[in-house]
């Protein structure tokens, strides 16, 4: 039998905001989030939850209805995300790092009808308002920064104005829970569709069936919850068992992330810590990183990149703890196909997750042998419902109980999967993808720019940087500096490029259309385009 064959499914009604409440109800008094400003036991999540619920349903929001959560992870995020669903509305969890023309297109594809924002990030969400055509009820703001317009509410007097709601929704599994935005090869984000059962899967499939994650863990994520994969490590799966969960507002820098690590924030060490490769590399090169008896890690795990074998073998080296490396995906909720804390092969990414059927195929549909490149297609229960409003790429991608990663894999003689790149030209850099549209669109409004290419490129860690190539206009001049600066104004920060080389001319096909693959081919040679 299966693992998933052997997991209670959900009931007819199922609430997922009602089964993590219920799960610590004997927990009332263990601490369940620490934040940079404080705590909050499982009791007091409880009741705040409840009194979220009942003030989104005060605003006069209906079933289904769209609540936007732009916030810095704290203990008022969880609060947020579990408020909305117990009132049966669904969240819509965004990036913190985007733009306010990347919010105002979100607010108008989701209709969110309230957005809960954390103070500092308020001036650009105002801008995004400015910006759209879609009116919001009301905003609700976690430690305003500032006084607060009539039309804003700060996040704490609206708990205290509303009693605990005394029942959940009376959702079902397979209703809507929430959305989270997943970034395509061209164009917008696409709003991805999760229901209520989607965590519940995670946390019984991967959570305790692979991770074995436990009552006396305190866990800290270096991915933000508005992540999936932050979303299932640092809420859902702590829930699901009972964990104590850190929670750090600040970017996870070396530096803040040593801190957790001692204990120095919080008083808690973690004994989870949930990475990604590039992180990884950067506290491995920092001077100030520290001995494995200063710590309490029992569990690593990675997922985001591919973690090359040589940076897991270092930290296994100094720390005395593997690192569990995995893949997942916004569609799929969090990660089917992973190593295990007792089976380890670096270089690749382990074996499906139990409960999760894995294929590899060809460019006409049809199966690949063993040691041969193919598309990594994924059955599972955790899969997303569609993409909202875009009719055209749910069906590309969600094809008949079958999702479409849009990675190349090879399969290995001993079950093991080693990823070989994308299907397209998205790029994941630091466990966020980041598209080379976007990024050559943005580098040919500067005006000494005549054309932009956009690839991926190894770094001294073997994790992937964007390099772009630009070929500057007659008579032109800018600097490297200077074009990555007007990148950083135009998008969000971290879609810039690494690497820039200055070239003559780029190769393209009869058509017009730039090879990249032969850019890409270059670099790999160690030439120059």
């Amino acid at each position: 039998m299966s693992l998933a064959a052997s997991v209670t499914p959900p009931g007819e009604r199922f609430n997922i905001a009602q089964h993590l409440l219920a799960l610590n109800t004997a927990r009332a008094a263990k601490t369940a989030f620490i934040d940079d400003h404080g705590s909050i036991t499982y009791g007091e999540l409880d009741e705040c939850v409840r009194r979220m619920a009942t003030g989104l349903r005060a605003l006069g929001l209906r079933r289904e209805e769209r609540v936007m959560i732009l916030m810095h992870d704290s203990t008022d995020w969880p609060v947020s995300y579990l408020g909305a669903m117990y009132a049966g509305l669904v969240p819509v969890c965004v990036n913190t790092l985007l733009t306010a023309d990347d919010y105002a297109y979100m607010l108008e594809h989701s209709r969110a009808q309230a957005v809960l924002v954390s103070g500092g990030l308020l001036p650009t969400l105002t801008a995004a308002m400015t910006r759209s055509d879609h009116e919001v009820t009301k905003v609700i703001v976690s430690h305003p920064a500032a006084p607060l317009h009539p039309s804003e509410v700060a996040f704490d007097s609206f708990l205290q104005s509303h009693q605990p709601a005394h029942k959940p929704a009376a959702t079902q599994p397979d209703d809507p829970g929430f959305w989270l935005y997943s970034s395509g090869s061209t164009g917008r984000p696409k709003g991805t569709v999760h229901s209520h059962a989607n965590p519940y899967w995670t946390i019984e499939l991967y959570a305790k069936g692979v991770l074995g994650l436990q009552e006396s863990d305190v866990c800290f994520s270096a991915a933000k919850l508005f992540f999936a994969y932050g979303l299932g490590n640092a809420l859902t799966f702590p829930m699901g068992v009972g964990a104590t969960t850190l929670l750090m507002g600040e970017r996870a820098t070396p530096e803040a992330t040593f801190k957790r690590w001692k204990g120095e924030v919080g008083g808690l060490k973690p004994t989870v810590f949930f990475g990604a490769p590039t992180g990884f590399a950067g506290m491995l090169a920092h001077p100030a990183l520290p001995a494995r008896t200063d710590l309490n890690l029992r569990l690593v795990s990675s997922a985001g990149e591919a973690l090359p074998s040589e940076l897991g073998e270092r930290f296994k080296a100094h720390m005395g703890v593997d690192i569990i490396d995995g893949i997942g995906s916004t569609e799929m909720l969090h990660i089917y196909l992973s190593n295990r804390p007792d089976r380890v092969r670096y270089g690749t990414t382990g074996w499906p997750v139990p409960g999760y059927d894995i294929e590899l195929r060809g460019d006409e549909g049809q199966p690949v042998p063993d040691g041969e490149p193919g598309d990594l297609y994924i059955h599972g229960p955790s899969s997303a419902m569609m993409y909202w409003g875009n009719r055209q790429k749910t069906r590309e991608t969600f094809q008949g109980g079958w999702t479409k990663s849009g990675d190349k894999y090879i399969r290995n003689e001993d079950g093991s999967y080693t990823y070989g790149g994308r299907s397209d030209d998205m790029l994941k850099v630091s466990g966020i993808y980041v598209s080379p549209f976007e990024v050559e669109a943005t580098l040919v409004q500067h005006p000494a720019v005549l054309e932009a290419a956009v690839i991926g490129k190894e770094d001294t860690d073997g994790l992937i940087k964007t390099k772009a190539f630009v070929v500057l206009k007659s008579g032109q001049s800018v600097t490297e500096a200077e074009l990555k600066a007007f990148v950083k104004d135009h998008l969000a920060p971290y879609k810039y490029p690494r690497f820039i080389e200055f070239v003559t001319d780029l190769p393209k096909t009869a058509t017009g259309k730039i090879q990249r693959f032969k850019l890409r081919a270059q670099e790999a040679a160690g030439g120059t385009a």
